[in-house]
């Protein structure tokens, strides 16, 4: 009998060992382990070129749809004055420029680490329907009552029109100067202007509201676009992804049936 009663002790004792060292073993991965994908959520505000409307706002769109319970709200605008505004402090989480030097601006600023081209833009002549008799290339600019406009200097567009106009030996002056390139274009629209240097994509975008009339290579100049995740950003996950999209096959995609061409 004394036996038997200290044999059961032991060995009631020798299965809790047993069963405290399975239990840890079990779970210590469970715990330790991070699930293998986060669902993205939230929302981003994304800034972006004018030019890139048409083609982020459907790009924004797809997005949306692939990953529900996310929100992507876009402010378009002259890539210089986003890039001031980022700066300045505005709440954005990713910005897409329409020149390598806006972006260059936030990223010596601190405001965003590294960028990826992602899309390349040249420049074409809008002409009003009325007009396309009479300008039918960069020359006819020159001719008396033609009335033609541009973005203004530091805007993206504005410096791809400046070396346009150079490589072309013209001297002429545009009578109005916009803010972005939509601005500009919707001067040849509403007929303020007869014609005006823009970028293929709002050419195209434009449809039968406007002629384009191409330039020819030896004449023209083209701008890159550059993407990056602002670093203030307060989702950084849904940014990164974002970002992602926009160099992904589907983003380029998109871009190219705009009419933008490989960085």
């Amino acid at each position: 009998m004394p036996g038997r009663s200290l044999a059961l002790p032991l060995l009631l004792a020798a299965l809790a060992l047993v069963s405290a060292c399975g239990s840890s073993t079990s779970s210590t991965p469970a715990s330790s382990t991070p699930p293998s994908s986060t669902p993205l959520h939230g929302s981003i505000t994304v800034f972006a070129a004018a030019s890139l409307t048409g083609s982020f706002t459907r790009l924004g769109k797809q997005f949306e749809a692939a990953h529900p319970g996310t929100t992507v709200t876009f402010s378009f605008g002259a890539s210089s004055t986003l890039a001031q505004q980022i700066n300045q402090g505005a709440p954005a989480d990713v910005f897409a420029s329409a020149a390598p030097v806006n972006m260059q601006q936030v990223i010596s600023d601190g405001g965003i680490a590294t960028s990826t081209d992602f899309a390349s833009n040249t420049a074409e002549l809008a002409v009003a329907p009325g007009k396309a008799s009479t300008i039918t290339s960069l020359a006819d600019l020159a001719k008396a009552g033609v009335r033609f406009a541009t973005c203004q200097p530091q805007v993206p567009c504005g410096a791809v029109a400046t070396k346009v106009l150079a490589h072309a030996h013209l001297t002429v002056q545009p009578v109005t100067q916009g803010l972005d390139v939509k601005t500009t274009l919707a001067y040849v629209t509403n007929g303020q202007v007869d014609a005006a240097l823009v970028y293929v994509t709002d050419v195209k975008a434009a449809g039968s509201s406007v002629v384009g009339v191409p330039i020819p290579a030896a004449e023209n100049a083209s701008t890159e676009y550059p993407i990056g995740v602002v670093s203030a950003s307060k989702n950084l996950d849904l940014a990164r992804a974002f970002d992602q999209y926009v160099l992904s096959g589907s983003g380029r995609s998109v871009l190219a049936a705009a009419g933008f061409s490989s960085p």
